[in-house]
Formats: C-alpha cells, sequence, structure tokens
C-alpha cells in the first residue's frame, strides 16, 4: 500500500473538529491528519488532543505546506487565503464554502495550470449527481426554495441590510428571492447549498433561490426543481442543524468525509 495522503483542515468548528476526528479514529484508513489552523490555537490543540491527534496547529497561508488535500470549513472572509494557497501549491482542495468560491473563479483556470483540482462536495443538498447528468443535455430552469427556522437565518447580511427581521414570526416569510450569486453573498454562512446547485448545473445568474424564514419547522429543508430536456425532477432534503451552530446541517460534515472517501476508494457510486 502506498503513502497515505495528507489532509490539511482550515477551521476546526463544529465541521472540522468532526472531519479531524474522522481521519484520526480510522474511519477514513487511507488518509492522515497533516495539519490544522484554527482562529483560535490553543483551543484547537486542546480540541485535537481530545481526539487523540497529533498535528500542528499552522496559520492558514501555510497550510498547504503539510498536506495534499486542504479542506476549506472556515469563516467565508477567510476563503481566499486559504483556497489561493492551496491552488497554488498544486493542492487537491475541498471547499465547504461553497458561496464564496463564486467570488473568486479566477481559481478553477489556475487550477489548471498548477495541477491543483478543486472538488466540491455536496453539503447539505440532494441530487447534484442528476443535475449535473442533466446538465450534459439542456436544462430550461434550476430552482431552490430553502426553508429554515428563523433563528438559523439571523444575522445574515442580507436581513441586516435590508432591515428585515424574522424575530416573533407565527406563519412562514419569504425573504429573498434572486438568482444563486446575489444569495450566496447575501447568505454566506447559509446557502452554500445554492452555489453548490449552481456549479453542477447552468450557473449562479440562472439558478433562481427563494429562502424562506419559517417557524413551523425544525429542520433546514432544501427543495431542488429542474426542468429539463431529458428530466424533469423535484427532490427535498429535510437536514439537521447542528447543536453547535443551527445555521449548519450535522450531514455537511458527513458529506465532506463522503467526499474525502472517494478520492481514495477504488469503486465510487454516483454520477
Amino acid at each position: 500500500m502506498g503513502r497515505k495522503l495528507k489532509v490539511g483542515i482550515g477551521g476546526l468548528g463544529a465541521i472540522g473538529l468532526t472531519l479531524a476526528r474522522a481521519v484520526t479514529d480510522g474511519t477514513l484508513p487511507d488518509l492522515e491528519l497533516g495539519a490544522v489552523s484554527a482562529r483560535d490555537a490553543d483551543k484547537a490543540r486542546k480540541n485535537l488532543s481530545a481526539i487523540g491527534a497529533d498535528a500542528p496547529v499552522v496559520p492558514l497561508e501555510s497550510l498547504a505546506e503539510h498536506c495534499d488535500i486542504v479542506v476549506e470549513c472556515a469563516p467565508a472572509a477567510v476563503f481566499e487565503t486559504v483556497a489561493r494557497s492551496a491552488i497554488e501549491a498544486g493542492r487537491i482542495f475541498v471547499p465547504v464554502s461553497i458561496g464564496a468560491l463564486l467570488n473568486h473563479m479566477d481559481l478553477v483556470g489556475r487550477a489548471k495550470e498548477t495541477g491543483a483540482r478543486l472538488v466540491l462536495p455536496t453539503g447539505a443538498l440532494i441530487g447534484l449527481d442528476a443535475v449535473r447528468a442533466a446538465a450534459e443535455g439542456e436544462i430550461a430552469s434550476v430552482t431552490l426554495e430553502t426553508r429554515k427556522p428563523p433563528r438559523g437565518l439571523a444575522g445574515a447580511p442580507y436581513l441586516v441590510e435590508n432591515d428585515i427581521s424574522v424575530e416573533h414570526l407565527n406563519t412562514a416569510k419569504k425573504v429573498f428571492e434572486g438568482n444563486a450569486r446575489e444569495a450566496a453573498k447575501g447568505f454566506p454562512a447559509n446557502v452554500n447549498v445554492a452555489a453548490a446547485l449552481s456549479l453542477a448545473g447552468i450557473g449562479p445568474d440562472r439558478t433562481t433561490v427563494q429562502i424562506w424564514a419559517d417557524p413551523e419547522v425544525t429542520r433546514n429543508t432544501h427543495t431542488i426543481r429542474v426542468e429539463a430536456d431529458s428530466a424533469r425532477f423535484t427532490m427535498t432534503i429535510e437536514n439537521i442543524p447542528t447543536e453547535e451552530n443551527p445555521k449548519t446541517g450535522k450531514i455537511t460534515a458527513l458529506s465532506v468525509i463522503a467526499t474525502l472517501r472517494r478520492l481514495t476508494a477504488p469503486l465510487t457510486a454516483g454520477t
């Protein structure tokens, strides 16, 4: 068996720590933890020690020096720092803040020059394999309807800028309708799914997004509707929010684990 691939994790919050544990405990046996980056280095060291991980805590811009795969699960504000260093080093780059990628699509061209790869996890969504397949033909429209408990949307830049309140709601309230590029900008912690969907299908400017604050839902719910020359389909997923961060579903970290497993697996299923 060859050398294990080293994974670097940028951000050690709910998602990053779950990934670190999966690499450390043998859930991903063909990978090893190369390094992590975190805003609070001391806390990160304590968390790593608690799960039995022995890896250095390094600055984001240095992460790519220690690994073959860079996973970004940090705040969107530092996306470019970790992304650009990974691409320049020719690494496999797995971003969680996919919405932030829409503002840095030059990285795709640069990856062709450096030999890097951008591998986007499905995240909290469903059916990107079907969307990718349909995109090989002609897609007329793609719509994403997102419904979240109001507290999961609180503080989003779009709501703050437009003075939209989601407090004390008794019925569902549509707080946004626009394209995926606008949604990713206005709700950077909530709708990375919109960016992922748009990149799998017809692009961020043609993908329509609706966002609802709904007091009657307890799970982050995403419904995709696609009209194409090959198929018409509607898919809904109801994600359980993480205890640490209600903006993020538990399945997001599992999706990244599945993506990492796929990088080394002898057999993969799905488009």
